[in-house]
């Protein structure tokens, strides 16, 4: 990994943080530990994936995915028969 590549991870990191405590009004520590454990942030630090390269929003909107994927909403849900 080139040092121009970790800067851009590095970057692309503290946005989505960032967004991640504006959205939902969560601490830093909350924000980093949620986006560090997820798969999202896995793949953003495999260069391999080149996700990296992609803007920090557009991250964040994947892993907004990923955390609905992983926690549906709950509610009154009529099974069908």
């Amino acid at each position: 990994m080139t040092n121009q590549q970790q800067e851009m991870i590095e970057y692309t990191t503290q946005e989505v943080v960032r967004y991640l405590i504006e959205d939902n009004g969560i601490s830093m520590e909350q924000a980093m530990e949620r986006f560090y454990m997820s798969e999202v942030f896995e793949k953003l630090n495999d260069i391999e994936t080149g996700l990296y390269l992609d803007g920090s929003a557009y991250i964040y909107e994947m892993l907004k995915r990923e955390f609905r994927r992983d926690n549906p909403p709950r509610g009154d849900v009529k099974q069908r028969v």
